[in-house]
């Protein structure tokens, strides 16, 4: 069971009763590599599974994810290289996928997932729903921005962002004071940001650091991690909804770009105000806008690609 950590004195009433939903800390092992998640809610029934981005881990989705154990089998995975799983010597999509879909089936989840990424994560689950797609009903991509190849920028940001030798900090307060998101945002919510740093760190010898591995970034340096999911885009059979939040990275042009690979059959929509994470600073539009699109494709027929 996932040990409770002090809350924010700001956290609001709803927040408090996300995190206070009963979740379990499960763990399955994948090419000979302990993948960690969190799971919420009965075992087989529907379900709905969180991937986050790069650099974070399954705690960024909890106060969005637990909102919904009600009525579905919910699992956030921590993707190897990041949280509480296992790192690897070398990092690729395809092991990611596979993670996913050992989630899936570990959790005892009834029929097809709907699978939901946010940024570096909306990338894998794209390559998840390409790659399976006779067990992925549908996508969720969080702001994610599928492009063509833009190496220069892609590998300076990555090489800026989380180069160099991992800090060691020697308090749980120096740390959190240090906690940053790439890229950075005008505008967090501080419970939140508390909550999901918090959950960011690794007690070591000396003091605290996080927990994800730079070999993961070093390796996709070399190009532009965008890319990556491109040829997977113009694979997908799902349903596919792509949320751009107004203030991110997903631009309109991108968006409606990725809606031409897909055939111009995805649901493309903004969160208002959101910046690039938006589960950190409009959790609450960002939930309805899932609960939303859940609530319709349980009763339409979706658009189909024309061949």
């Amino acid at each position: 069971m996932t040990v409770p950590l002090p809350l924010h004195p700001e956290a609001p009433d709803w927040f408090r009763r996300a995190l206070a939903v009963p979740v379990t800390d499960e763990v399955v092992e994948v090419g000979g590599c302990p993948i960690h998640y969190l799971a919420w809610g009965e075992r087989g029934r529907p379900g709905l599974v969180f991937v986050h981005g790069g650099g974070a881990h399954a705690h960024w989705w909890t106060h969005v994810a637990a909102s919904f154990a009600a009525e579905l089998r919910v699992v956030a995975i921590d993707l190897s290289g990041h949280g509480d799983s296992g790192h690897r010597e070398v990092y690729e999509f395809e092991q990611w996928t596979d993670g996913v879909m050992a989630v899936t089936e570990d959790a005892a989840i009834e029929g097809l997932p709907v699978v939901v990424g946010h940024s570096m994560g909306g990338f894998v689950t794209i390559a998840t729903a390409a790659m399976h797609p006779d067990r992925v009903s549908g996508v969720v991509i969080c702001d994610s921005p599928v492009t063509e190849p833009d190496p220069e920028v892609a590998s300076y940001r990555l090489k800026q962002a989380f180069g160099g030798d991992p800090r060691t900090y020697g308090t749980v307060d120096e740390a959190l004071a240090r906690f940053r998101t790439v890229p950075a945002q005008d505008r967090y919510l501080p419970y939140v940001m508390d909550h999901v740093a918090r959950r960011s760190l690794a007690e070591v010898d000396g003091g605290y650091r996080w927990k994800f591995d730079r070999e993961v970034f070093a390796q996709f340096a070399g190009g532009s991690i965008r890319a990556v999911a491109l040829p997977h885009l113009r694979r997908i059979v799902a349903r596919f909804a792509l949320l751009r939040s107004e203030n991110g990275l997903v631009t309109r042009d991108i968006g409606d770009f990725m809606n031409a690979e897909l055939g111009s059959v995805a649901t493309v929509a903004e969160i208002p105000e959101a910046g690039h994470h938006p589960m950190l600073d409009e959790p609450l539009i960002l939930l309805t806008a899932l609960r939303t699109l859940l609530a319709d494709w349980e009763h339409s027929e979706p658009h189909r690609r024309r061949r």
